[in-house]
């Protein structure tokens, strides 16, 4: 079977959430089957596995309403798009598009390296359930990564499509931190910086936590850094990072207390599994995508409660907790593995290539004409 990936959104110096969920499935379907990539600058090929690629336009090209000229070309037996927006008019071939949550309808601002005009768009997209509906019920089979989301999408009725679950993973080859070393005074924090992700709280719980210190290791405007660390009395204690590399990312996982994350909305989580994977505990809001991703073995707390999320990092601080905690987050890690999201994914690619095979037959099917007897 030939998979053609859409890898277009695939950044071009560090992964985000999507860049590696795409990335990491390409190398995982790679051993099953045919693999193609599309994508639009040939710097994303340096955060990409080694298969054959295409390079077209960028999915925020105008051009896009008409990508599918382009994607005819290559003799897909199914296209696959780890975004919901790829364009689909005049398609030859089966589409398989992906949902990963619906957070920006409860939390409208947009991604802030979008273009203005994207921007916008995204803003008024969001505003009704409707263009969903549109661009999701243009696919065979619908994607997503988690059940919390699925039965989101259920709810909100947003597609008649098959909705199939290709999740997430922690990368491959993760060995457990040595649980029998004490943990440093740090707790980590990897996400993004955007309102519904809650930093403030975490923040102003720091307050609590004399001894700590709080890395923040994603990138950063110094306008939003300004911000946080004028809701502490101690900004030192807020390290931020404005981005890591993959192996500093996974050096301080191995030393910090904890993994934390307050965010009042996700689709899935990455950073929480990864960190379990790496054996350091998590403390996340107690929202039902947490629930579902760390499968009890987080510490929960009431994201509105800075003392709560203090409370929950002093409970880490008996050795004998510590270890409790850290081992049941690898023995959870170790439920979710690109394997077996590259054989879910496999799965939803030949169903939408039944899907689609049907419909053409039904188009070639000559109508049925009734004779009036008599």
């Amino acid at each position: 079977m030939k998979i053609v990936f859409d890898a277009r959104f695939t950044r071009t110096d560090q992964h985000d959430g999507i860049s590696r969920y795409g990335a990491s499935l390409i190398e995982a379907v790679s051993r099953r089957a045919e693999v193609h990539m599309l994508i639009s600058d040939e710097r994303q090929l340096a955060l990409l596995p080694d298969v054959p690629w295409t390079k077209i336009n960028s999915p925020l090209s105008p051009a896009e309403l008409f990508v599918a000229r382009q994607v005819n070309k290559l003799g897909a037996d199914a296209v696959v798009c780890p975004m919901q927006t790829m364009g689909s008019w005049g398609r030859r071939y089966p589409l398989v598009l992906t949902l990963h949550d619906l957070i920006y309808y409860q939390n409208p601002t947009p991604p802030g390296f979008l273009p203005a005009p994207v921007r916008l768009l995204w803003r008024l997209y969001h505003l009704a359930y409707w263009p969903q509906r549109l661009l999701l019920n243009r696919a065979d089979v619908v994607a997503t990564i988690s059940h919390t989301t699925k039965d989101m999408m259920t709810r909100h009725r947003l597609t008649r499509r098959p909705v199939r679950l290709v999740s997430n993973a922690p990368q491959p080859g993760a060995v457990p931190r040595d649980a029998g070393s004490p943990p440093e005074k740090i707790l980590l924090y990897m996400g993004s910086f955007m309102p519904y992700k809650n930093v403030e709280t975490i923040v102003r719980g720091m307050s609590g936590l004399p001894g700590y210190t709080l890395h923040l290791l994603s990138r950063i405007s110094p306008e939003r850094r300004a911000e946080l660390e004028a809701l502490t009395d101690d900004p030192s204690r807020l390290v931020f990072h404005n981005g890591v590399s993959d192996e500093e990312y996974d050096s301080l996982l191995r030393r910090g207390t904890a993994l934390v994350t307050l965010s009042k909305a996700e689709g899935y989580g990455l950073p929480v599994i990864e960190s379990m994977a790496a054996g350091t505990p998590v403390i996340a809001s107690d929202i039902p995508i947490f629930r579902e991703v760390s499968g009890g073995a987080a510490l929960l707390v009431d994201p509105d409660r800075p003392k709560a999320f203090a409370s929950a990092v002093d409970e880490l601080s008996t050795p004998e907790r510590w270890q409790e905690a850290s081992a049941a987050g690898v023995r959870r890690a170790a439920e979710y593995d690109w394997d077996n999201s590259a054989a879910q994914l496999v799965q939803a690619a030949e169903e939408a290539s039944r899907l689609f095979a049907g419909k053409r037959r039904d188009r070639r099917r000559p109508p049925v004409r009734l004779h009036r007897q008599g």
